[in-house]
């Protein structure tokens, strides 16, 4: 015998048959799951996913701070919003960062270029516009080009005529790129800055909409 079902019809044990609408080619219709309601509320859970998780990351590997003044010209501009990296970062000679150290009348974050690393040493020759890091002048296309004058001339604050300095260890020596207009390492109140200071590495521009971009 075969091990084919029998079906009876009328029995407990077994549906019904069904009768096919005519005109339906023989293919039944599968209801729609769901409609607009549950659409949003699945659009509503990832919304708040993704929220919960920019929070988390922010919270523990970065932040996004605004900038004010033009010391960082043509690099950055005021109004610019940043987009910080905190955790795990390890400062590197060129990285625009983010400090916050009380100097002189300074009591905010400051947005300023790495210049020297512990252990090195800067010197400034105000008389061609140049920095020399252990030695070696520095090429800095990110800078400032005056359009009258050196792009670099000696600060009339007298706590700014320094022009050799070590940086101790633990420290960096920063800078703004608008040299004319930045109260930087030169200061000091400032000096070298212990790395303890650093809020984190400006990665990007992401404010303006017309600015958005990666920092060099």
């Amino acid at each position: 015998m075969s091990d084919e079902k029998i079906q009876v019809a009328g029995t407990s044990e077994d549906p019904a048959p069904q009768t096919e609408a005519a005109g339906d080619g023989g293919k039944k219709k599968k209801k729609k799951k769901g409609g607009p309601g549950s659409d949003l509320y699945s659009w509503l859970q990832a919304l708040s996913f993704a929220m919960v998780l920019l929070v988390v990351l922010f919270t523990f590997f970065g932040r996004i701070i605004g900038v004010f003044g033009t010391s960082m010209e043509p690099t950055l501009h005021e109004g610019d919003m940043l987009l910080l990296q905190c955790a795990g970062y390890e400062p590197k000679q060129g990285d625009v960062v983010v400090l916050h150290k009380d100097f002189g009348e300074i009591t905010s974050p400051v947005v300023k270029r790495i210049i020297a690393l512990e252990g090195q040493s800067v010197e400034i020759d105000y008389s061609t516009s140049t920095v020399y890091v252990d030695g070696v002048a520095l090429e800095e296309p990110y800078i400032l080009q005056e359009p009258e004058g050196p792009n670099m001339v000696l600060p009339s604050n007298e706590k700014e005529h320094g022009t050799y300095w070590e940086v101790p260890e633990g420290c960096v020596f920063v800078m703004g790129d608008h040299r004319n207009h930045s109260s930087d390492s030169r200061n000091e109140g400032l000096g070298p800055v212990d790395t303890r200071y650093i809020i984190g590495k400006a990665l990007y521009v992401i404010a303006p909409l017309n600015a958005i971009r990666a920092i060099d």
